[in-house]
């Protein structure tokens, strides 16, 4: 039994926060039926979204609603409160923050208490100041813009099948991504696949007239699978026609031109931006300790160094690997360690309100998978360098045995299967972002973008 009545507040329903509300739901089961414990979640989705199938999402292999786990349904012991957490007040035991309850109100941003924090807000994007990119410029961190971005794809298709112009033709088939990481590789690689199947339905859009340009500042891509394999996937992008860049930067993307380092200018209507993350805000607004980058100082038990009831895991939390032979070294910030230290922090927890030791998060990382299309794809785990058909493979194995409850399995394997007996869906849907705008037409009113402001815009498009 807990030795006094504990609030716990969860802020993050990523990766982190689902995961050790759903081992705290287990462990305290009990206690949780007496009232001794309360769990609550602060998140602003009311979902965790799996984001290593952000890629197939986008290019229509799995449905959007199979890519989110909605978190009132499996955290049905918890009190999950859509939000944002703002600040936090470590020393009075507090954290502010905003719902769209508060917003309605106009009351201000509320406060609650709780008696043992856990952050695991994530990360966002890590953005330069360059010119044009943030009007310009798409994230690949949500299951919105991953849906989105192939919407816009589509439309470009769209548009450079049906102008007479050249200049804007070549604008629309030219997309730069921005970041050699997962996600810009996989993005890329999907997205190419999916348009170059495409295009086959389409009268006088080839896929040799599509420009596909990917820009790394680094010297290689993917460095999580190995050199050997990085050089690979390099390898086989070039051939399939994309302009693969290492050592380049983007400087600009104003006026819908991509200005990249060496020099090679690229009218473009697409930059999609997937060059690193960054620390949340909020630890920025607590008054807890942070290191040089920004994250919060942990201990193996997963405790924030030099604060009493507060733990932390996944982006936000600088974790000290205890497998690694060198001192100072810290846990990668991704899903394969995210998963494991939510389970022991949930456990953790459970241990420090029933007075018992705490657990060392230990785990050895065991490499990384890499899809680069349909049968396609890189992987480097347990020193076994794969590539091809047997790597994609073992990236779809892997990621349907992690992604969250039994329901999404069957449904993501269900239409991979189906995916296989049918044909690719290929439809935009860009209307969706606006689905007010044909009323307010008919209605008299003026669409959400003004076509005389933007000349390029589409008030029933996402772009």
């Amino acid at each position: 039994m807990v030795k006094e009545r504990a609030r716990i507040l969860v802020v993050g329903g990523g990766y982190v926060g689902m995961y050790t509300a759903l081992r705290l739901q287990r462990k305290l089961k009990q206690e949780l039926g007496r009232g001794e414990v309360e769990v609550t979640v602060v998140t602003p989705d009311p979902y965790m979204t799996y984001q290593p199938f952000l890629p197939e999402a986008a290019a229509g292999a799995i449905s959007p609603r199979h890519v989110v786990v909605p978190l009132r349904r499996v955290l049905d012991r918890c009190r999950v409160v859509i939000g944002e957490v703002t600040s936090i007040d470590h020393a009075k035991r507090t954290a502010t923050l905003t719902t769209l309850a508060t917003e309605e109100e106009g009351a201000g941003p509320e406060q609650i208490s709780y008696d043992e924090l856990v952050l695991a807000p994530g990360s966002i994007s890590r953005t330069l100041p360059i010119p044009g990119l943030a009007d310009h410029g798409i994230g690949f961190k949500s299951v919105e813009e991953a849906i989105g971005l192939r919407n816009h794809v589509i439309e470009q298709m769209d548009i450079a099948s049906s102008t007479r112009d050249p200049a804007i033709r070549d604008a629309a088939l030219t997309f730069v991504f921005v970041g050699g990481g997962f996600a810009g590789v996989e993005a890329l690689g999907e997205l190419e696949d999916m348009a170059r199947y495409a295009a086959r339905y389409y009268h006088n859009v080839q896929p040799e007239d599509m420009k596909w340009i990917l820009v790394e500042a680094s010297d290689r891509i993917l460095p999580e699978v190995g050199a050997e394999m990085g050089r690979y996937t390099v390898t086989e992008l070039r051939r399939r026609n994309i302009d693969v860049r290492l050592e380049t930067r983007l400087e600009s993307c104003a006026d819908r031109i991509a200005v990249l380092s060496d020099g090679a200018r690229f009218p473009t209507r697409t930059v999609v931006w997937t060059a690193g993350v960054k620390p949340h805000p909020v630890l920025a607004a607590s008054d807890l300790p942070l290191t040089g980058r920004g994250r919060l100082k942990c201990t193996p038990q997963l405790t924030i160094d030099g604060a009493t009831h507060a733990w932390a895991a996944g982006d936000a939390a600088a974790v000290p690997d205890v497998t690694a032979g060198e001192p100072g070294a810290e846990t990668a910030p991704n899903a394969q360690h995210a998963v494991r230290q939510a389970r022991v922090l949930g456990d953790n927890i459970a241990h420090a309100l029933r007075g018992e030791p705490l657990e060392t998060y230990s785990h050895k990382y065991v490499g990384s998978v890499a899809s680069l299309g349909l049968h396609k794809g890189v992987a480097h785990v347990y020193g076994r360098k794969l590539k091809g058909y047997p790597a994609w493979f073992m990236h779809r194995v892997y990621h349907l045995s992690r992604v969250p409850t039994f329901n999404r399995k069957a449904r993501v394997l269900a239409e991979w299967t189906l995916s296989g007996l049918f044909k690719r869906e290929i439809v935009s849907l860009g209307s969706l972002e606006h689905p007010r705008a044909e009323f307010e037409l008919a209605a008299g009113g003026k669409p959400p973008t003004d076509p005389k402001s933007d000349p390029n815009s589409d008030p029933k498009g996402s772009s």
